[in-house]
């Protein structure tokens, strides 16, 4: 049998925390090897796993895997999260691109300068509310079931829970206006493997602090 998955990556949430997300979701263990200084990277890099020199790094069924997307799509294909067909697939990826956008927007503020942030977090919540949610609102009232795609959980499901949540750090009520999204993040929250991920001293990461990004930038 296959070990767990092992995810190479710093202390802190970046793009790897999607991975955790999709990987937890699926009831899948994994193990995580933290980059804490600039020697670990290097040494990742002198070992040449890193095949655009870059991490997120998954070791996963034999594989070295990089780039996120590459890595979540392979995650959601293998644990039967990536719906049924080639149609499925693309509104899962359509959706799936949309939260990404987001959340890249809110990973953002804590590099930013001071006055910077203010504007940022103005930008995300205007967004959230007028390009982003209005979309997940409306597919759920559209069809009629509780998931985004297929009525079948899958990684879109998972992804704008993730985005929700981030997105609510920045502005708690910001689902006010949203009754099937409310009710959706209280449905996916609630599913026993994501109820686990979601409870304290899981492997979901804080949203970073000062020291984090510190540490970053010292191995970067």
């Amino acid at each position: 049998m296959a070990g767990k998955p092992k995810l190479h990556y710093t202390k802190g949430r970046g793009k790897m925390e999607s991975i955790r997300w999709l990987l937890a979701a699926a009831g899948v263990e994994f193990e995580e090897e933290f980059i804490e200084k600039k020697e670990d990277l290097d040494k990742l890099l002198k070992g040449g796993v890193l095949m655009f020199q870059q991490v997120p790094m998954v070791e996963i069924d034999g594989m070295k895997m990089v780039q996120t997307r590459a890595i979540l799509s392979y995650i959601a294909g293998k644990y039967n999260l990536y719906g049924k067909d080639l149609k499925e697939r693309a509104w899962i990826d359509m959706y799936v691109e949309g939260t990404t956008d987001l959340m890249g927007m809110i990973m953002v503020i804590p590099l930013q300068a001071a006055d910077a942030k203010e504007k940022q977090l103005a930008l995300i919540i205007e967004r959230a509310t007028t390009r982003y949610f209005p979309v997940y609102e409306k597919a759920l009232k559209d069809h009629g079931h509780d998931y985004l795609v297929g009525n079948k959980l899958s990684w879109a499901d998972i992804q704008l829970l993730e985005a929700i949540l981030m997105t609510e750090e920045c502005k708690p009520d910001i689902l006010s206006a949203f009754p099937l999204l409310q009710a959706f993040k209280g449905r996916i929250s609630n599913i026993p493997t994501i109820k686990k991920f979601l409870q304290p001293g899981s492997q979901r990461k804080p949203p970073p602090d000062d020291k984090y990004i510190a540490s970053v930038r010292k191995i970067f």
